[in-house]
C-alpha cells in the first residue's frame, strides 16, 4: 500500500470512531409518502407541484406522475396538490415510522390543459434531484459533494443545439474543442471528456455528442474516483449525461431549426405505451443535423437514433434498455502551436482572417458511435433494492484528417495534415449495485455496495503527419486539398493493448439525527494491461476513499458540509535511459473541500457555496539525465458559487461564479515551479435569466445571458494565452400546448474568441426554431 493509500486508511478509521462516539445522538422517528397524480382523462400528471401543509416538504411530480417523500417526520398531513387556476386536490395522510405510505390522486384538468398551465413553470429547472450523483437516492441537502444540474427545459430557452453551449450553465465550466473532433471541459484546473451516461462510462472524444436523447447533464465537482472510478472521472470532476427515458403517457414532438452558417436541424421524439396496462413503455429520439462552417471550409452533418423501451416485468422488476446510434461526417478544426522564437503570444498576433481556413474541407472525417445500455432494477424489499447494469460503448473512426499549423510568426506557417484511423474504441461495463437503509440502534443507515468489471479493447492506424508547404497568409494561398494530402501519407498500424479493470466500493450514509448525517465510502481498483508487442503488461491496484460530513442548519432548507475526496490515474511503468524499470504508483488528486447549501422558499431557490483545495504531490516527471521521477506537485484551489431561483411565476434565474487558482508547486523544469497550469483560467461567470407571461401573452417569453472566461494559458511557461472574453445571448419564445417557436442570438457583440486548444468561435449568428407537440 502506497503512503497515500496508508494516509486514507488511517483518515478512515479515525473517521469510523468518531462516527462509533457519535451514536449516542438519536434520530427522530420517520417514515416515506409515494404516489401518483393523475389527470382526468387518466394520463401521467407530470411537472406539479406535491406539499405537504403546514410544514417545509415539497416535490414535484415526475414525468410519469409518480413522487414521492422520503425522511417524513411520523405525523398527520394534509397533501395538497394544486394547479393555478384549477380545484386543489388533498388528501389526509398518517406517517408512521418505517412505513411507506401510498396515495394516488387525480386532478380534474386533461392532460392538455395540464400541457398549457406548466408551459412557463419553472420547478424542474431548479431540481437537483438525481439518483446518479451518489448511486443512491439522496437529497442534494444530504449529499456533501457539490453538483449541478442541467435541465432540457433551461436547454430549450435556449434554443441550444450542441453539447458545449449546454454545459456552460454550470460554474466553473469552460467547453473545448479537441483536435480529434470530440469536446471537453475543464473545471476546478482539470480538463475531462464527457465520460459518463446514466452513470455508466461513454466517450466522446472523437465522435462529440448530440443533444437529442439528453434529458439532463449533471456536473459533479471535484474528483470522483471512489463512485465512478478513473476512467469517468478526471481530478475537476464527471459529466454525466441523463437520457430520455419512457413515460405512461402518449406524446410526440417535432422540431425543426435553422439558422446562421446553413444550419438545418430536425429532432423528433415520440413516446408511447405498447400495452394496455402500461407495463411495456417504448420511446424513440432521432436527430438530423447540417450544417456548415463559419470559416470559409468545413461542414458538420450528424444523424442520431436513440431508441428506449421500458418493461415493468412485475411490481418489484423492471427492466430498461436503450440504445443510441450517432454517425458523424464532418470537418476537425485546426490545431495551431508556436514556435517559441515566433514572438506570439496570443491568437489576435495572427494575421490570418478570423474567417479563413487553410485546409479545404474534402478533408474530412467520419466516426460513429455505438452506445447499449440495460438495467434490471428488483426491488428486494421495501428498503432494499438491487441494480444490475450492462453497457456497451463502441467509438469507431473510418477516417479522420487532422490538420495543424506551426507558426514561426504572426504571418508565418507551416500547414501539416496526419490521417487517423480506421481506429475503434470499445468499453464494456458490467456493474451489479446494492442498495439498502437499515438501523443500528437510533442510528439509520444509507447504504451502497457495488462491483464493476470493464474490459477494453481498441486498434489503431493512420497516416504519419506531414508538413505539405509554408505560406504567408497576407498574401493569397489556396487551401490544401485531400488529393495532395493523400499522396504524401505514410500508414502505421500501433497494437493496443486489451484492459481489464475489476472494482469494489461502498458507501454508508449514517444519519446520527435528522439533521446530522456522514458519507464513508471506499474503492478497490484492481487495473490490469495485457502484453502488445514488446511492452510488456503490468498490474496496478489503487485505493480510493471518499468521506463527507454534513449538519441541516434549517432542516430541508440549509445545510453545511465539508469532504475529503479522491480521484486517481492508474500509471504504466517506465523504462528509463539505463534500461532499468521504475514501477509507478497511481497517481492521486486528493480534494478537502467545505460549504453550504441551501433550498428555500418552497424549492423557488436553490444555492450553493464552496471552497475546495485539490493536491496532486506525486505526479511524474523528468530530471535532468532523462530520468523519470514521481514527485511532482500541483495545487488547485477555488471557489464555486451557484444560484438558481424561480422568485416569481414565469422567471428564471439560473448565475455562477467559478475562482480557481491551479498552479504548479513542483516540476522537473524549476523556472517553471509556480506558474500557473495550463488550461485553468482564473474567472469564469454564467448566467441567464427569462421571463415567460403569465396572464396576458401567456406563453410568450424573453431571455438573456452572458458568459465570461478568463484569459487562460496554454503553455506551461506561461508566454502563450488564450485572451479572455464575454459573450452575450438572447432569446425569444412563444410556448403553446401544440406547438412553440423560439428564435435565439448568439455572441450579439460579434465577439472573436478562442477555446483551450485554440480554436476561434462563432461570429454573431441566428437561429430559430418550431416545435410541433402531439
Amino acid at each position: 500500500m502506497n503512503y497515500v493509500s496508508l494516509k486514507a486508511s488511517r483518515l478512515l478509521f479515525s473517521i469510523s470512531f468518531l462516527f462509533s462516539f457519535l451514536s449516542v445522538f438519536a434520530q427522530q422517528n420517520h417514515g416515506k409518502i409515494k404516489g401518483t397524480i393523475t389527470t382526468s382523462d387518466g394520463d401521467a400528471a407530470a411537472g406539479v407541484n406535491i406539499i405537504l401543509k403546514n410544514s417545509k416538504y415539497g416535490t414535484v411530480s415526475n414525468d410519469d406522475g409518480t413522487f414521492d417523500f422520503n425522511k417524513v417526520r411520523t405525523n398527520s398531513y394534509t397533501l395538497q396538490v394544486s394547479l393555478a387556476g384549477y380545484e386543489t386536490a388533498e388528501t389526509e395522510v398518517a406517517v408512521t415510522e418505517n412505513e411507506t405510505t401510498t396515495v394516488n390522486l387525480q386532478l380534474k384538468v386533461s392532460n392538455k390543459e395540464l400541457k398549457e398551465v406548466i408551459i412557463s413553470s419553472p420547478k424542474s429547472i431548479v431540481s437537483k434531484k438525481t439518483d446518479y450523483v451518489a448511486r443512491m437516492p439522496l437529497k442534494n441537502l444530504e449529499n456533501p459533494q457539490v453538483y449541478s444540474v442541467i435541465h432540457k427545459e433551461l436547454l430549450q430557452e435556449q434554443v441550444a443545439v450542441d453539447i458545449r453551449t449546454a454545459v456552460q450553465n454550470s460554474p466553473g465550466v469552460v467547453s473545448i474543442s479537441y483536435p480529434s473532433g470530440g469536446v471537453g471541459v475543464i473545471f476546478r484546473g482539470f480538463s475531462t471528456g464527457i465520460n459518463a451516461r446514466n452513470g455508466m462510462e461513454t466517450v466522446s472524444g472523437r465522435s462529440s455528442v448530440d443533444l437529442g436523447n439528453v434529458e439532463r447533464i449533471e456536473v459533479l465537482k471535484g474528483p470522483s474516483g471512489t463512485l465512478f472510478g478513473s476512467t469517468v472521472s478526471s481530478f475537476g470532476g464527471v459529466v454525466n449525461l441523463v437520457t430520455k427515458k419512457p413515460h405512461e403517457t402518449t406524446a410526440a414532438e417535432i422540431s425543426y431549426t435553422t439558422g446562421s452558417f446553413g444550419l438545418n436541424r430536425l429532432t423528433a421524439d415520440v413516446n408511447t405505451p405498447l400495452n394496455k396496462d402500461k407495463s411495456v413503455l417504448f420511446r424513440i429520439n432521432m436527430a438530423v443535423n447540417r450544417e456548415k462552417s463559419f470559416l470559409d471550409y468545413g461542414f458538420n452533418n450528424a444523424l442520431l437514433f436513440a431508441p428506449s423501451l421500458t418493461y415493468k416485468a412485475s411490481e418489484k422488476l423492471t427492466f430498461n434498455i436503450d440504445a443510441e446510434l450517432y454517425n458523424v461526417n464532418n470537418t476537425r478544426r485546426t490545431y495551431n502551436t508556436y514556435a517559441a522564437t515566433s514572438g506570439i503570444t496570443n491568437p489576435t498576433d495572427l494575421k490570418i482572417d478570423y474567417r479563413k481556413s487553410m485546409f479545404h474541407d474534402d478533408n474530412d472525417a467520419k466516426t460513429k458511435a455505438t452506445k447499449i445500455f440495460a438495467q434490471a432494477e428488483y426491488e428486494i424489499s421495501e428498503n432494499w433494492k438491487s441494480t444490475t447494469v450492462f453497457s456497451f460503448v463502441g467509438e469507431d473512426v473510418e477516417r479522420s484528417y487532422q490538420s495543424y499549423a506551426v507558426w514561426s510568426s504572426p504571418t508565418q506557417a507551416a500547414r501539416r495534415v496526419g490521417l487517423w484511423g480506421p481506429i475503434y474504441n470499445n468499453y464494456t461495463n458490467i456493474q451489479e449495485n446494492l442498495n439498502g437503509k437499515f438501523s443500528t440502534g437510533s442510528i439509520k443507515h444509507k447504504f451502497l455496495a457495488g462491483i464493476n468489471y470493464r474490459l477494453y479493447s481498441g486498434a489503431f492506424s493512420g497516416g504519419t503527419t506531414f508538413t505539405l508547404d509554408n505560406i504567408d497568409v497576407t498574401t493569397p494561398f489556396s487551401p490544401i486539398r485531400r488529393k495532395a494530402v493523400d499522396a504524401g501519407l505514410v500508414l502505421t498500424t500501433s497494437p493496443v493493448a486489451d484492459q481489464k479493470t475489476f472494482s469494489v466500493y461502498a458507501c454508508d450514509v449514517i444519519n446520527f439525527t435528522d439533521r446530522l448525517s456522514a458519507m464513508l465510502s471506499l474503492r478497490l481498483d484492481n487495473f490490469d494491461r495485457e502484453k502488445v508487442g514488446t511492452v510488456e503488461g503490468y498490474n496496478q491496484t489503487a485505493l480510493a476513499p471518499k468521506l463527507g460530513l454534513v449538519y441541516e442548519v434549517l432542516k430541508d432548507q440549509v445545510s453545511v458540509f465539508g469532504n475529503y475526496m479522491n480521484g486517481f490515474q492508474n500509471m504504466q511503468p517506465v523504462t528509463q535511459p539505463d534500461a532499468t524499470q521504475l514501477v509507478l504508483d497511481p497517481i492521486y488528486a486528493v480534494q478537502y473541500e467545505g460549504g453550504i447549501k441551501a433550498e428555500a422558499f418552497n424549492k423557488k431557490l436553490t444555492a450553493s457555496a464552496s471552497y475546495y483545495n485539490i493536491t496532486i504531490d506525486n505526479a511524474t516527471r523528468v530530471n535532468a539525465s532523462g530520468f523519470t521521477e514521481q514527485d511532482g506537485k500541483q495545487v488547485s484551489k477555488g471557489f464555486d458559487f451557484e444560484v438558481m431561483a424561480t422568485p416569481i411565476n414565469g422567471l428564471n434565474i439560473v448565475a455562477g461564479y467559478g475562482y480557481n487558482d491551479n498552479r504548479i508547486v513542483k516540476a522537473s523544469d524549476a523556472s517553471i515551479e509556480g506558474n500557473k497550469a495550463t488550461g485553468s483560467p482564473e474567472n469564469v461567470v454564467n448566467f441567464w435569466t427569462s421571463y415567460t407571461f403569465q396572464n396576458k401573452l401567456k406563453g410568450l417569453g424573453l431571455g438573456l445571458g452572458a458568459n465570461y472566461v478568463d484569459k487562460n494559458y496554454f503553455t506551461a511557461d506561461n508566454t502563450f494565452y488564450m485572451p479572455s472574453y464575454t459573450t452575450y445571448n438572447a432569446s425569444v419564445y412563444y410556448d403553446r400546448s401544440s406547438w412553440r417557436v423560439g428564435l435565439k442570438f448568439n455572441n450579439i457583440t460579434n465577439e472573436k474568441y478562442w477555446d483551450f486548444w485554440g480554436t476561434s468561435q462563432a461570429p454573431t449568428n441566428i437561429l430559430a426554431s418550431l416545435t410541433l407537440k402531439f
